[in-house]
């Protein structure tokens, strides 16, 4: 219970610091702080016209956060999943100009699985650069982020353009048995229940499945999962694939559920804001899920700042830069070893969870 206090206390921590010190970045500019916090919550959670805007924008947060949770717990840290999100709706766009899909569910499904395999493969990539060639992932998935968006935007605006798209290019649009309706007829489509879904789905799978559970050993202690003969390799480009197929089905389905065919609108930085969903929810899957309505009801709330108060409708990404620096400062307090520090020791580095005991056992 004393563990589990902590998980949660820390990113609850770290998200109302960010709060205060949003509230004194406003109050410069000679807002009030309390009024800034109020429209925020009013902006996310106020009436059912706000959930619904919410809920909208916390669909491809939980997808997107799963890009990076998942090969976290395997030891990389990926942050392209901006790439895998604009490849994945581009493969969902072009998807019916290469194959003639019926007009109906199975279409659609067709179109996710399509995007999903557009995501998984330039994930992937980053991983296999990583284990195969000693890049570092990081630098790699955020080169390749910005390699897709040029790729995306060469092709939308060239061999895929529809005519008929003069002022913004864009392919042509989905037909209408392909598109994803809405929840019960709500502005919340159908992509809400499928991060969800993929958020517990990879929840039990880490913790309930023996492959999980080997992708966790090697993201812990590498050696260990040496010892024991685990195959590393494909266990991160898998944990890699599953990611970047995650981040590859917000775009199908922000393509498919939102624009209907794909644009520039499709770059909306939800693969970046995935990074700090993950990290706020400690790159577990399950936890994901609220801390993505929370994050895409600050995101909803930024027009009403601007409408009701002047403040620039970004000015949430000060606030979100702000949680993101916090949670990460948290994390590096909370592997100090306090007790060493009081007793005028020299502090050290506690150690990560303890898998290689567990792998023992």
């Amino acid at each position: 219970m004393r563990n589990a206090l902590k998980e949660i206390a820390l990113p609850v921590f770290a998200i109302a610091a960010a709060l205060l010190l949003f509230g004194v970045f406003v109050w410069f500019a000679g807002v009030s702080p309390v009024e800034v916090w109020i429209i925020l919550f009013k902006g996310a959670f106020g009436d059912w016209f706000s959930w619904q805007n919410t809920l909208q924008r916390a669909a491809p947060l939980m997808l997107t956060a799963l890009c990076v949770a998942i090969p976290a717990r395997a030891g990389l840290v990926i942050i392209g999943g901006e790439g895998a999100v604009v490849l994945g709706g581009l493969a969902c766009a072009a998807l019916p100009y290469l194959l003639p899909l019926p007009a109906n569910i199975v279409g659609t499904v067709a179109l996710c699985i399509a995007g999903a395999i557009a995501g998984a493969a330039w994930i992937a990539l980053a991983g296999w650069l990583r284990q195969y060639r000693g890049i570092n992932e990081t630098i790699s998935s955020l080169l390749l982020a910005y390699v897709a968006i040029g790729l995306f935007k060469h092709v939308v605006e060239g061999v895929l353009r529809d005519p008929a798209s003069l002022n913004k290019p864009a392919t042509r649009s989905l037909a209408d048995g392909l598109s994803i309706g809405g929840i019960g007829g709500s502005d919340v489509h159908w992509g809400l229940a499928i991060g969800v879904v993929a958020c517990l789905v990879s929840g039990l799978w880490l913790r309930a499945t023996a492959s999980g559970f080997s992708v966790r050993v090697v993201g812990g202690n590498p050696r260990t999962a040496q010892l024991v003969g685990l195959p590393a390799n494909r266990l991160i480009l898998a944990a890699c694939g599953l990611g970047g197929a995650c981040a590859g089905v917000a775009g199908a389905v922000e393509v498919a559920a939102v624009h209907t065919n794909a644009n520039a609108s499709l770059i909306a930085g939800y693969g970046y804001a995935g990074i700090l969903v993950s990290f706020i929810a400690r790159h577990n899957p399950v936890a994901v899920i609220p801390v993505a309505i929370l994050f895409g009801g600050f995101g909803a709330a930024g027009s009403l700042l601007q409408r009701r108060l002047g403040l620039p409708d970004a000015s949430v990404l000060v606030l979100q830069g702000m949680a993101f620096v916090l949670i990460l400062a948290s994390e590096g307090l909370r592997m100090i070893d306090w007790k060493a520090l009081l007793k005028n020791r020299a502090p050290h580095i506690a150690p990560t969870a303890p898998l290689a005991k567990e792998a023992a056992q």
